[in-house]
């Protein structure tokens, strides 16, 4: 049925209303036998408050409300119109008619209709709720959280479209004040160490997390109490989302990965990044790169006088421009073509824009492809940090920023070793320029371009088999905007020369990953889905660190960032050994490998 209709059809049943609600109350009035002189009064002050009463209700905008949702609000406003109509309608008719209508009559009506039209509200929105719960089979819910956001919730399962056929069946709750209690008519069924038994006894298919304030600890472990359970689980946003209006009560998500980690969001000190951010010209290198694009998003939103966005991918560095425009319409955009490796372009790109802050987070990550291709590893994740390190210090940059990463610590891969020599570099450079040179290194990004967890999701979208390398294998996990804000926050903290190790939390095994990814997709790991063992890659260690033997951390002023103070390094060594590199880099792929094992004491050359 279409809204106009709607519409009409209740602007119908109030006429019809007025008119028996007027009726009834002549006849109570006259005990069943109206005289002939009032039955014209009664036809005329049926027709005034038909009129009235119809421009009052308007006036409130009673026809613009959606009474599926109606509550004591909708009720009050359905009693302020009425009121006011009845008072203007009680006024015309005895003006018009010459003499007063009954007061009686007057009130008795003004009490049947108001009990008359808010009954036939509240029956539509029975008759909504009945519809969407007796739909074929339901879906039966279960929320988890029995406070405010919890209500509306309820109220959202009970009366929107995007939930129809679904039934909620009651509430999960710890506070032991609420055991037994009702929720919009729906009881609080028990504590969270019940819900596997509740799933099952009322055969849940979907449960919500309705607990937007909670720490996110608590938030992981409802879902690692949920997980063990075959239903899905969504939760809705967080607090902040529902306050500022980006997203509504009704826009609940799937449970993702980041849930699980239970970290609580990364605190930043804004003014010490805005210090060395806002009205500044800063280049991000790998711009179009998870972790290069996300850069680009914060600091935009730092105010930067210009934003340059350089990459070697022509549609990556389009994208995130577009997202810019649309996003930050008043921070000034240099879009840049170039190849780190291009030392000629990477001065000429320097001395054009005189960047003051520099962020590089070009680089080769893949540890199977670069430990088949060393050369090119070598290439761009060595001599292409060193032709951007090299024109930020010729050209005056004010702090230059390396993203770097865990598997430079002892190296086992090419990636790893050739992203530990890019550091030594960038600790090299620092001792002679001007320019503060540091380095941040964390682990992997969760959701990241060729990451584990797109991976792991395709294949489960594809029905399985989930493949795991290791059965032992075990990383550290970061989201992307918590590493970027950390990547930030370091560069204010930068004096030059540390390499700056953020807290990744505790390890997570992959193969538990799997395992919570399928569940939480709904399905029962090695049941639904398969979960093969393909054996270690290449390059590949069964565990990541963060520091070598040789550092030591000292704290810095934010509680999830460290630094990490390696062994002095010769510069003079490191650039006779960086000119064999450029010897070899023409030749066979062992002797690059053995240029990289001689330069890196820790790396081993498994070929």
């Amino acid at each position: 049925m279409s809204h106009r209709s709607r519409i009409l059809i209740i602007m119908i049943v109030d006429i019809v209303i007025i008119w028996v609600a007027i009726g009834i109350a002549y006849l109570f009035r006259f005990d069943g036998h109206i005289p002939p002189r009032y039955e014209q009064q009664m036809l005329l002050y049926a027709f005034t408050t038909t009129l009235i009463c119809g421009i009052s209700l308007a006036y409130f905008r009673m026809y613009r409300r959606m009474w599926q949702y109606a509550s004591i609000g909708e009720l009050i406003a359905l009693f302020k119109a009425l009121l006011a109509g009845m008072i203007l309608s009680y006024i015309a008719a005895s003006l018009i008619d010459g003499a007063r209508v009954p007061l009686s009559i007057a009130t008795r009506s003004l009490e049947m209709i108001l009990l008359f039209m808010g009954g036939s509200r509240l029956v539509w929105r029975i008759i909504r709720i009945n519809r969407f719960s007796k739909n074929g089979e339901s879906n039966n819910i279960l929320v988890i959280g029995a406070g405010d956001c919890g209500a509306l919730i309820a109220r959202e399962i009970t009366t929107a479209d995007s939930f129809k056929g679904s039934r909620l069946i009651g509430f999960v709750d710890d506070d032991p004040n609420k055991r037994h209690m009702q929720v919009g008519g729906y009881s609080v069924l028990g504590n969270r160490n019940q819900i596997s038994e509740l799933v099952q006894t009322h055969n849940i298919h979907d449960i919500v997390i309705a607990m937007p304030s909670v720490k996110r600890k608590d938030i992981s472990d409802m879902i690692n109490l949920c997980k063990t359970t075959r239903a899905k689980v969504k939760i809705i946003p967080a607090i902040n989302d529902l306050i500022t209006g980006k997203l509504a009560v009704r826009a609940l998500r799937n449970v993702e990965v980041e849930d699980l980690l239970g970290r609580d969001p990364v605190v930043t000190d804004l003014d010490g990044i805005m210090g060395y951010v806002a009205n500044k010209t800063v280049l991000v290198t790998g711009a179009g790169g998870s972790i290069g694009s996300e850069l680009c998003r914060q600091i935009a939103s730092c105010n930067p006088s210009r934003l340059l966005l350089l990459g070697h991918g022509e549609n990556s560095i389009y994208s995130i421009e577009m997202e810019l425009l649309k996003k930050f319409p008043y921070v000034h955009l240099e879009t840049i073509i170039a190849d780190i490796q291009d030392r000629y372009r990477m001065d000429e790109v320097f001395s054009k824009y005189k960047p003051q802050a520099v962020f590089h987070a070009a680089a080769h990550k893949h540890v199977p492809l670069m430990e088949r291709n060393p050369s090119e590893a070598v290439k761009n994740n060595v001599f292409g940090t060193k032709n951007v390190a090299d024109a930020a210090d010729q050209h005056g940059a004010e702090v230059f920023v390396m993203i770097s990463s865990d598997k430079a610590v002892n190296p086992s891969s090419v990636m790893g070793a050739t992203k530990r020599i890019a550091e030594m570099y960038v600790q090299s450079i620092n001792t002679t320029s001007n320019t503060r040179f540091v380095a941040v290194r964390f682990g992997n990004v969760l959701g990241s371009r060729g990451s584990v967890v797109p991976r792991f999701k395709e294949q489960i979208a594809a029905g399985g088999p989930v493949t795991v390398t290791h059965p032992d294998m075990v990383r550290y996990f970061m989201t992307i905007p918590e590493a970027v804000q950390l990547v930030l926050q370091a560069g204010a903290f930068a004096k030059g020369g540390e390499i700056f190790i953020l807290d990744m939390g505790s390890p997570v095994k992959i193969l538990d990953l799997a395992v919570d990814l399928i569940r939480l997709s709904g399905y029962e790991p090695y049941v639904d889905i398969e979960i093969n063992f393909s054996g270690m890659r290449e390059g590949e260690k069964l565990f990541e660190e963060l520091l070598t033997d040789s550092e030591a951390t000292t704290a810095t002023q934010h509680e999830r960032i460290f630094i990490g103070r390696p062994a002095q390094i010769s510069s003079k060594e490191l650039e006779q050994q960086l000119k064999r590199f450029e010897k070899v880099l023409g030749g066979d792929q062992m002797s690059v490998r053995a240029v990289i094992e001689n330069l890196v004491p820790f790396y081993s050359n498994v070929s």
